[in-house]
């Protein structure tokens, strides 16, 4: 099966997009590591959450608007 390259560009968009926020919770949870997540913590990790929704959010208008 032969993927067309929009579908492709998708693809990578979407899983770039999403290893960026993988490594992002890595970076706060591993600031955390050792006595835990604190208030502090908690709010970072809602912050990253947030700001992949809101990536994920834009990456999806803008792949919609390139067809």
């Amino acid at each position: 099966m032969e993927l067309e390259g929009e579908t492709l560009r998708d693809i990578v968009v979407s899983v770039v997009s999403v290893g960026f926020f993988i490594v992002a919770m890595y970076i706060v949870g591993s600031q955390y590591d050792t006595g835990g997540i604190t208030g502090a913590g908690a709010l970072e990790i809602v912050g990253v959450i947030a700001l992949f929704i809101l990536v994920m959010t834009g990456v999806g208008f803008w792949l919609a608007n390139q067809h």
